[in-house]
């Protein structure tokens, strides 16, 4: 099959599935708890290696003392790492929440930049991150967010075939209408977690599983060390 059928199939049934997830999960949002940019952009930190629901739990008391950027630059280190301990890595997760919030105030005016290559120099801050917060808090679809059930349902999908979250987001990018891009991350996110687990997932029961050549044994893009890198992060990620 040539690129470019390759890539009119999958659009095609990347549109399909996309319709599908809508019908699926029309009230799909942001999982954090959030009232600012500044809350989602410090939330979204703190759920790498995390659940929402962890951070979620933690967020009510962080934000209560240190409500926005000038207040988090400002903490004490270790009165901001006892805030976040229980989200994991917090040492290194409150360091990069001060010292971004530190750039917020002294290079941004204390307000979040919404340009993707300003948001990228913040510590701490990928393209996930970005993706997140640009599009929830300024509602500006600049990329796809990929997180691990993202990654492993496109894959899953037949909707590429990289490892790499930055080409996996490019081919998405390509499959997919723009205005769309997180609407697409949050319904996939919600699929991931109630049908396409990582262990075990329940194709039997999946709306999409007619769409889906790793449910009809066709797709053979996850690899041998692929498959043990997922399982390995299976329990992690059938909490999140």
């Amino acid at each position: 099959m040539s690129n470019t059928r390759k890539w009119s199939s999958q659009k095609q049934r990347a549109l399909e599935i996309l319709v599908r997830l809508k019908r699926l999960y029309p009230n799909a949002t942001c999982s954090l708890n959030y009232s600012t940019p500044v809350q989602l952009l410090v939330a979204t930190i703190l759920s790498a290696q995390c659940t929402d629901e962890r951070v979620n739990l933690v967020t009510p008391a962080l934000f209560s003392r240190f409500p926005d950027a000038p207040s988090l630059a400002n903490a004490e280190l270790t009165e901001l790492e006892n805030l976040v301990r229980s989200t994991g890595f917090y040492r290194n997760k409150a360091k990069n929440i001060q010292a971004a919030c530190r750039m917020i105030v002294n290079e941004f005016s204390g307000e979040v930049p919404k340009d993707m290559q300003q948001l990228l120099l913040l510590p701490g801050v990928a393209r996930k991150t970005a993706n997140v917060v640009l599009a929830h808090a300024f509602g500006i679809n600049a990329g796809v967010t990929v997180d691990t059930h993202v990654k492993r349902l496109s894959q899953r999908l037949g909707l590429t075939e990289h490892t790499e979250p930055i080409h996996i987001e490019q081919d998405l990018m390509r499959l997919l209408p723009q205005p769309d891009w997180e609407n697409w991350s949050i319904r996939l996110i919600y699929h991931g977690r109630a049908v396409c687990k990582a262990r075990n997932p329940a194709c039997a029961a999946c709306e999409l599983a007619d769409l889906c050549p790793s449910a009809n044994g066709e797709f053979k893009g996850e690899s041998t060390k692929q498959k043990r890198k997922e399982r390995s992060q299976a329990q992690k990620s059938d909490r999140n």
